[in-house]
């Protein structure tokens, strides 16, 4: 058996051609979860082969509308797909308690007069909306479980402030684990946390290509201060014996081999020597 991992998105939110939003779905057997839900993530889920019924909980990390703005389309797309199925399950949505919880509440308010109206013509099912919350914690925590324990995904606070209430996750599995970042500095958390994973999904901003923009625009650095710096993220995945690094939410996204080549060069210079790829929408790492 293999546990497979596969960006639905490697954007950040500037839109770039070919990068949808922030988002990645792991896959052990029948069981899928999706983490975060950018632009776009409905279009890429079904690129992978899947649909949307297959589902079986989506995980939110943070507030942040670039992770977050496909998430009630996710939602009222798997019931157009499933309304008129003998069963259908609701999906499950995780999100840590604050900003991210309030927004997964209210997200489908402004859609009630369209379901009405489709409910009424067609008969269909109501709109379910199984919001569940949890506090984040700088103390790992168990959050979700298949029915026979074999896949299993925990949660932690990173550093993302002035964002309060981000967190990471980790999936564990029979073939072994894969931590998913969400936005963070690099820290302590997320190093501990990722301790001999199989694969880190990390996010990644290149200083280089930014420093000759920061006098004019110091804005820049608000930007950076809040967001993991290639080359440190490289001694990250070093000291924590990550097997495969899988870059994501790619600042300032690449448009070509030579500035993917670039983070890869930055990862090496921080220490990494295992097997680092830097993601395009829908590349999948299997473990």
């Amino acid at each position: 058996m293999t546990t497979t991992v596969t960006l639905t998105g490697t954007g950040i939110p500037n839109i770039a051609p070919g990068r949808a939003g922030a988002g990645v779905f792991v896959k052990y057997n029948d069981i899928v979860l999706q983490f975060d839900a950018g632009r776009a993530t409905c279009n890429r889920l079904i690129e992978a082969g899947l649909k949307l019924a297959d589902l079986d909980a989506v995980f939110i990390t943070h507030i942040h509308s670039d992770h977050v703005f496909g998430l009630a389309e996710l939602v009222l797309s798997r019931w157009i797909e499933t309304q008129f199925d003998a069963v259908a399950t609701p999906l499950p949505i995780f999100s840590p308690s604050g900003g991210a919880a309030r927004f997964v509440k209210r997200m489908l308010e402004p859609y009630e007069e369209d379901t009405h109206i489709r409910r009424e013509h067609t008969g269909s099912r109501e709109v379910i909306l199984d919001a569940r919350e949890f506090p984040a914690s700088f103390t790992i925590a168990e959050i979700w479980a298949s029915e026979d324990r074999a896949v299993i995904v925990e949660t932690v606070a990173v550093h993302h402030e002035p964002v309060p209430d981000a967190v990471a996750y980790r999936v564990t599995t029979p073939d072994g684990s894969v931590v998913i970042s969400g936005d963070t500095r690099v820290c302590q958390e997320v190093e501990d946390f990722s301790r001999n994973a199989n694969v880190l999904v990390h996010e990644a901003f290149r200083r280089a290509p930014l420093e000759p923009f920061m006098e004019s625009f110091p804005r820049i650095n608000s930007i950076l201060d809040y967001h993991s710096d290639s080359i440190l993220l490289g001694g990250l995945a070093q000291r924590a014996q990550v097997q495969t690094l899988l870059l994501t939410h790619l600042g300032p996204p690449p448009n070509n081999e030579a500035e993917e080549q670039a983070f890869s060069d930055d990862i090496k210079t921080g220490g990494y020597t295992g097997h680092c790829l830097v993601g395009r929408d829908l590349m999948s790492v299997t473990f």
